[in-house]
Parts: structure tokens; sequence; C-alpha cells
């Protein structure tokens, strides 16, 4: 190897462009004033080499190039993604699998550049691209970018805008480093002149380093909570777990005889315990099939929770006086501070996201063309069925997925006034003028079933809007997310009142389910206030508390007022149809009687009622493995198997005659 200086002007002309984009870097982020003329002088240094390398010796270049390469890059990623602290929590034997993923993508790239030099710097900066998205995603939400997010970029790409995009310093040395390593990585020129031997090597190297990953990563789970997907499995490594976790396995047991054992015991109407719970919450005596409204409110949470805190207001005081009439409690939901659809699957389907790999989006991955929900079965009773979300109608993919659960209508953001927003999204109040509207428009003796999700308290909440005042705030503290939070609540609990106080004078039976999708992703130092632990360390009973969200269901008619339910997503559209006096479908009776014994559960864990706290899944043990045992079946003979599906628990839609 041959190293020597040389000058060239053209250098002088690149040292001008990158002494610019170092510039705006320092004065974006701040970073030490002497890495400036550090980072130029060594810029202009590699510039400035000539390194001659041996063709004699091509095989060992290449080797060390990308050895070293793939070590750098692992480790680099780290650094940009964790600071010191999480960093050390990885273990070496982890570090090693990400090196070795490194490794494999190196080897990949080889194979179609030929070119050793070319191919670090190509590897690098694709990798180096994909922590710095998982950098910014982890950012706004919480929770860290896996394989099934690359199907939601374009409903994220939609939001982005609302969202403060901010480096740290270790960002911004980041990109410089990797900066002066792509300019000296094009200094090395190693290249084979017999191409097909050198492609098929690395290539089969690239497999030997697939397989043994997957080997000593059998058990390893995609984490994508709290960081844990880069301290736990390091970064490069859980993404690609989360590329194997897409794939869902048939469960331990599942078989057409295990599924005809549940439609035998399902198929000849209502257990003992259902028919007493429906006649519980019946809507009585000239109540049936009442219009059936349902609204999953974005971002709605009670932080009292998981925590106490506290304001110079009441944010929900409407909310909280609700009592007459109302079934009213908390829900576990599935997702925490992003990935509404997922609650809007578990509500409508009354499956759990327990049973899919972490991180996954069923609208976008899983979701069939003959989805069975609480829309089929009421349009198999006559409802006409109506969905509203003030927003894309691309997002999450709802133009395409709501047409197979069989609405009649969809009304998306093109359909609602847009001078009426608060912050950039349209209002509550809008939205529930929209189903007023609807409600007024109906026909003659038409059974009316209306899903809206609201758009109002979408994340994020740091930026300062001319149409929002903040009416709630926390004394003494400064959080300012917080507070634009808790403000919209405020407004979210004036369009509540509204809309309850419109349907309390209308004669016709109506029937109001109402729950939030998630909790909000709040700035991390929030976190220690309000729970005296932040987000690291919790229990599970804590962690838990994270995913708890208020729900009611309540009538304009006579029903038993009940406060303080458990429950879970999933199980909300039973309820619903139980406290409408709607007849239960097979799969819901199921779930019925199950929830008597479960009666909570989320992706996470589920609420043991026999030891009355939460668990594990993979600690259940007695009737609570025997119910989810069932239930998983379940869910995977609807989702999964196409040519068993059971028609009675899964009928979707009936041919009109």
């Amino acid at each position: 190897m041959k190293v020597s200086l040389y000058f060239e002007k053209a250098n002088l002309a690149r040292l001008a462009i990158a002494a610019v984009l170092a510039g705006a870097l320092f004065f974006r982020i701040g970073f030490p004033f002497w890495v400036l003329p550090g980072f130029l002088g060594l810029y202009f240094l590699i510039k400035s080499l000539k390194i001659g390398l041996s063709n004699r010796f091509s095989w060992l270049w290449t080797g060390l190039l990308l050895v070293s390469g793939s070590i750098f890059t692992a480790y680099h990623i780290q650094y940009l993604l964790l600071d010191a602290e999480l960093r050390a929590r990885i273990s070496s034997s982890k570090m090693t699998l990400n090196v070795l993923c490194c490794f494999a993508v190196f080897l990949v790239v080889q194979a179609f550049t030929n070119r050793a030099g070319l191919t670090c710097s190509i590897a690098h900066v694709g990798l180096m691209l994909l922590a710095g998205v998982n950098y910014f995603v982890y950012l706004f939400r919480g929770n860290e970018f896996i394989f099934s997010d690359i199907k939601s970029a374009q409903t994220g790409l939609s939001v982005a805008g609302n969202y403060e995009f901010v480096l740290d310093a270790r960002a911004g040395y980041v990109i410089l480093i990797s900066a002066l390593y792509v300019a000296l990585m094009r200094k090395f020129c190693v290249s084979f002149g017999r191409r097909l031997p050198m492609a098929v090597l690395v290539v089969s190297l690239a497999v030997f380093c697939g397989l043994y990953v997957g080997k000593e990563t059998k058990y390893v789970v995609t984490e994508t909570w709290e960081q844990k997907g880069s301290y736990r499995n390091g970064y490069v490594l859980n993404f690609l777990l989360s590329i194997r976790d897409s794939f869902v396995a048939e469960p331990e047991g599942y078989s057409a005889e295990a599924i005809a054992e549940l439609e035998q015991q399902y198929g000849n109407g209502e257990s003992k315990d259902v028919q007493e719970a429906s006649g519980v919450h019946s809507g009585g005596a000239g109540k049936s099939d009442p219009t059936i409204i349902v609204v999953m409110s974005e971002s709605y949470a009670d932080l009292g929770v998981v925590g106490d805190f506290q304001a110079n207001t009441d944010p929900t005081p409407f909310y909280d006086s609700l009592r007459e009439n109302t079934i009213k409690g908390y829900a576990i939901s599935s997702v925490f501070g992003a990935k509404t659809p997922n609650s809007e699957w578990e509500f409508l389907t009354g499956n759990s996201m327990a049973f899919l790999p972490s991180g996954s989006v069923v609208y976008q991955q899983y979701i069939s063309d003959r989805p069975t929900s609480i829309v089929s079965d009421l349009k198999n009773t006559g409802y006409t069925c109506v969905a509203m979300h003030p927003y894309y109608k691309t997002g999450w993919s709802r133009n395409s997925v709501y047409p197979d659960m069989g609405f009649d209508e969809m009304h998306f953001m093109e359909d609602f006034d847009q001078t009426k927003l608060l912050r950039e999204y349209i209002t509550d109040r809008e939205l529930y003028e929209k189903i007023i509207g609807r409600y007024e428009r109906r026909a003659n003796n038409e059974k009316l079933f209306i899903m809206s999700i609201s758009m109002q308290n979408h994340g994020g909440y740091t930026e300062k809007y001319a149409n929002f005042q903040e009416t709630v705030r926390m004394p003494g503290t400064y959080f300012p997310d917080v507070n634009q939070y808790l403000s919209l609540l405020r407004e979210s609990d004036d369009a509540l009142e509204y809309l309850i106080s419109y349907f309390e004078d209308v004669e016709e039976p109506v029937e109001i389910v109402f729950f939030g999708d998630h909790q909000p992703s709040l700035s991390s130092s929030f976190y220690p206030h309000l729970n005296g632990k932040g987000l690291s360390g919790l229990t599970l009973a804590e962690l838990q508390a994270l995913y708890t969200v208020p729900f009611f269901i309540w009538t304009n008619y006579e029903s038993e007022a009940q406060e303080g339910e458990l429950t879970s997503l999933n199980y909300l559209s039973t309820l619903a149809l139980e406290r409408a006096g709607i007849s239960l479908p097979p799969y819901n009776r199921f779930l019925a009687d199950m929830r008597e014994v479960v009666p909570a559960m989320n992706a996470r864990a589920y609420f043991s009622k026999a030891e009355g706290r939460y668990r594990h899944f993979e600690d259940a043990s007695g009737e609570d493995a025997v119910w989810l045992e069932k239930y998983k079946m379940l869910q995977y003979n609807n989702m999964f198997d196409g040519k068993g599906k059971s028609s009675l628990f899964f009928p979707y839609i009936k041919e009109s005659s």
C-alpha cells in the first residue's frame, strides 16, 4: 500500500462546500466550535490523500475494508441512537450479531459493485439512513422504526410536518464522521477482474451470516418500546427481527377438529352466561335496534391513571360528570402514542394484537378482502354502516379497507368543513356536527351504525398556533406540550357535551360508544414528574397504565349505570352489542364468555380475574391459558386459514336476495 499527499485546486472547492454544510450544522445544533475547524482540516487532508493498493492482494484489502466498515457502521448506529448509559447495556454477543448483520449488507452490495471502497460508502450511507429514520420516528412517537412501518410511510409523512425535526449533538457528530468516512473510502480503489467468482463467494458468505444470526436469535423478539430494540438487540438486528416477525405461525394445537369443537359449542344459541349478560345490558322494552354511534377519539386519555398531577382546571369536567344510563371505565389499548388503526381494528373485529408480531399494522399487513367485524354483523341485520374520519382517505389504507369491511358510506377530509380547524386538524365539534347531520338525514326506519375517528388531538404538541389558546396548564412546571395536550382535551370535552346534549333530546333510541385510541406521546421528561420513574424500570402494572384509555357506552334511554369497569378494546364492540340489546353473533358470544375469565388484554399482557393482576401471556395457566389458546386459534382461523375459515364464527356479509 502506498500513501502520498497531493494538492488539487478542485479540493478547495470541495472544502468550501463541506464548510458550508458543516457551518449549517454548527448553527443548527451548536456543538463546540473546535469541531468545525477540526472537521474541515481532516476533510481537506483526506481529499488530498492518494492511496495505492496492489491488486495482487485484492481479497485481503476487500476483506479488511468490509469487516472494518461493518464494525464501524454497527457501532456508529448505536452511537447515533443511544446515549452512553444505554449503549453500555447492549451485550457483546448482541453487538457481534449486529456487526454480522451489517457485514451481510456490505457483502451483498459488494456483489453488485465489485469495488470495495464504493461498497463501504454505499452500505454505510444506506444503513445510516435507516438509523436516521429510526432516530426521528422514535423522537416523534416513542416507538422504534421497524419493517412493518414501511407500509405506513405514507401516513407518517402526511403528519410529519406537524413535528419538530431536532438534531442533537450526537447526530451532528455522526453526520460529520460519516462524511469523513465516505471521503476516505473513495480513496480505496480495489476491484476484481474475475467478477463472477467474487460475487458467488460474497453472496455465500452473506447467506451464511444470515443463517447464523437466525440460529442465534431464534427466541429473541422484536422490541419496539423505549428504545429496547436498540439497547437490547442493537438496532440493525432488531430491524431484521421485525422482518422475520412479519410472518405469523400456526398456533400450537391448531387443527380443523379444534375449530369444529368450538363451532359445536357456540353454534346452537347463546351460552347461559351471555344470555344473562344480554338481559342485563339490553336496551329494554321497545328499545331495539338503536342507532349506534362510535367515537374513537384521537389520543384521548386520562393521565391520572399514570400518576398524580395538578392542573389549574379539570380538563374533562363533562366526561367526569357522566353517570346516568352509562357504563364507564377504562380499557387497555395495544398501542402507545401512535398506530391508531390497530385500536380501530381491535374494536371493530374483536381480535387482539396480542397474537400478531410486535409493531405490525393489520390494515396494511394482514387484512383480508372479507373481514368479519361489527360492520358485517350489523349489515347482516339491516343496518346502514357509515365511516367518518376527517383526514386523508389513504391514511393507513382506510380507503381500501373500509369497502372490504362493508361500510356503505365513507366520509373523509374533503367531506368536512376545512375552515373548522384547531391547530391544523379538523375539530371534534365539526366531526360531531357531521354525525348529527347524517343522523338527521336518515331514511324512515333506517337502522344506522356510524364509526367515527377523530383527528383534533393528534400529536405533536410543541408548535404554537394562532387559532388555539391554551386554557389548561400545570402550575409551577414547564411542560408546554403537556399544557397544549390538556387544553386540547378540554376542547374535546366541550364538543362531547354538545354531542351528548343533542342526542339526549332525541326520541329514537341512540347508543354512543366513546373511547380513546391510545395515550399521547409526550415529552419523556414529563413522565418522571408524573409517575416518579419515567418510562424505564416500570412494573407490569405501571407499564400497562401507559396503555390505559377511558371509555363509556351511553344511551339516551334507561339502562343500567356501571362505573369502574376494566376491559380492553377487543371486547368493546361486544359490550356495545350487548348494551344495545342486539343478539350476539357466535364470535362475540365467545368473547363475552372469555371476558368473564380474562376481562382485559392487549399486545403486552392480560389481566387475570382469578389472580387480580396483570400477567405475561407466557405465564398464563389454568383456565386463563385455556381461554387464551382458544382465542388465539379462532383469530388464526379468521385471519390466516383461507381454506378452513369457519363460516359460523366469521360469516362475512350475506348476499342480498
